[in-house]
């Protein structure tokens, strides 16, 4: 039977191409063995249901454990309602045991408990008659919130000295956040900020992104079975963009098989994966979909919005940014402070952010290609001030992150130019200072880099010009242009103050400072 890549939902081992729980989850057997309860927490998309239920058939199948993954999802409907909920839960759980678990090992016929009791009662009801020591993953904890979060944990808490007879010998909450970011709308708060109901957890640990090792293993599964090639650049690059995110690096291979070149006889290239990763992109099919969704929350702004104006934090606190390391939207780099978490996520939150300024965009012929189709530099710069000074600050009123609606709208046209035809690719980082952009359009290639003058700040010319002599280096251009937007208190209109001037960089290069 042929195999694929798979991007929506659990792999199946007998269709899809996937890696070893076990060598993902090296710690937990020996958490299991030790009798412990303990949490696994990652972003969505990474393959934590896949890795539970694979953990649980290999644990079964060993002969040792009754091991199962039960979601507690259904349950979400009813955060106020804890009995409701309860029902709901165990009715899902008895159909997902029979249809996951051999009719011996399957739990047996049980008394509904008192309400607040249900979910305790089975679990202990189960162990006890259980031939073998229970094992019970829970998925997607986090989708409980409220009463019936903190109901459903404090059963399994008052459960758990009696394991293994009594109760599951050991237990995992598998979501997306530790316990103290569980949804609880108490005390002004909406997280529990604190593991008091469950403190019996032992450990919390991540689901971690694939490693070069591991990208290289699953597409050789694929060579394996088809006999086409991925070049050892191909991988290297498709984990560059992906850093080894689970379902990048599943959708670019499949984009590249399935669509760009069925063919197996034709090798896999670094330009197959760049394009698998434009289409991603424009496509923002549903990973990166609800990813954008992210981006609309205020703690997620408070970050993100920074990060991309390349200034401080600020004043964030602890929460916030572990709330979006727990996302998998950023990553700590190795320098020391926050970084979107891969190439891809880098361009697509920039595109998102922007699009509502897109779609507020009036009509723009594009008189900046010439007659043959490609770009003219002098006349795209033109252009660009003609429309700057006319829309600029009526299309700030659009963009979502108000601090950095300059670039929002400046990547807006950006947008419109390249239109399909040319790319965009964006550096940026915490404490830079700056963006940089690098359009490509044919054989022309523009680098610039965009600065912020705000109030008590020095004028960021000097600065600007050095950062971007380094830019346009790694580029390999002489010229360049280096775009300041004043949003200092009491200036005069952009269309009036929007001007430009040629200046020579430290390196000798010629430079457009574009003032607005």
């Amino acid at each position: 039977m042929p195999k694929w890549f798979n991007t929506a939902g659990p792999c199946k081992a007998d269709i899809h191409y996937m890696l070893s729980a076990t060598e993902r989850l090296p710690e937990i057997k020996q958490l299991i063995a030790q009798e412990n309860y303990f949490v696994i927490h990652a972003p969505r998309q990474v393959g934590k249901t896949t890795a539970m239920l694979a953990l649980a058939q290999e644990l079964t199948a060993s002969g040792q454990y009754t091991a199962v993954m039960l979601s507690l999802e259904v349950g979400a409907v009813f955060s106020d309602e804890p009995d409701l909920a309860e029902k709901a839960i165990l009715d899902e759980w008895k159909d997902s045991a029979q249809f996951r678990l051999p009719p011996e090992l399957q739990p047996p016929d049980w008394t509904t408990g008192e309400a607040g009791r249900q979910i305790g009662s089975f679990l202990s009801t189960w162990s006890r008659k259980s031939l073998r020591p229970l094992v019970v993953f829970l998925d997607e904890i986090d989708a409980l919130s409220d009463k019936t979060l903190v109901s459903v944990l404090r059963q399994i808490r008052s459960g758990f000295p009696n394991r293994p007879q009594g109760f599951p010998q050991s237990l995992a909450l598998v979501g997306m956040r530790d316990v103290r970011d569980y949804k609880y709308a108490s005390g002004g708060s909406d997280r529990l900020n604190t593991s008091s109901p469950f403190n019996i957890k032992v450990r919390s640990f991540t689901l971690s992104n694939f490693t070069l090792e591991d990208v290289r293993k699953l597409y050789h599964q694929h060579t394996d079975a088809t006999g086409q090639i991925f070049t050892p650049e191909a991988v290297d690059l498709a984990f560059h963009l992906t850093q080894g995110q689970p379902w990048l690096v599943n959708a670019i291979a499949k984009e590249i098989v399935e669509y760009i070149t069925k063919d197996p006889a034709i090798p896999i290239t670094p330009d197959l994966v760049n394009q698998a990763k434009e289409i991603l992109i424009k496509r923002q099919d549903t990973h990166l979909d609800s990813l954008a969704e992210r981006l609309r929350e205020d703690r997620v702004r408070a970050i993100i919005q920074p990060i991309l104006s390349g200034l401080e934090l600020g004043d964030t606190t602890d929460d916030d940014r572990r709330y979006l390391l727990d996302l998998g939207l950023v990553v700590r780099s190795q320098e020391g402070g926050l970084k979107i978490a891969n190439p891809i996520y880098q361009e697509v939150i920039p595109r998102v952010l922007s699009q509502g300024v897109q779609d507020s965009l009036p009509m723009i012929q594009p008189s900046w290609l010439n007659v043959d189709g490609s770009l003219n530099a002098e006349v795209l710069l033109n252009a660009f001030l003609v429309f700057w000074r006319q829309h600029g600050e009526p299309l700030f009123k659009s963009a979502n992150y108000p601090e950095i609606a300059p670039h929002l709208v400046l990547m807006a046209f950006l947008h419109r130019v390249v239109n399909g035809a040319g790319t965009l690719e964006r550096e940026y980082a915490i404490g830079s200072g700056r963006m940089d952009i690098c359009l490509r359009y044919g054989k022309v290639t523009l680098g610039m880099e965009l600065k912020v003058w705000a109030d008590k700040r020095p004028d960021p010319l000097k600065e600007g010009l050095k950062q971007l002599d380094k830019y346009l280096s790694g580029l390999s251009l002489d010229t360049g242009w280096l775009v300041i937007f004043d949003r200092r208190s009491g200036l005069p209109s952009l269309s009036d103050r929007t001007t430009t001037e040629n200046v020579i960089s430290p390196a000798g290069r010629e430079i457009i400072v574009i003032w607005g």
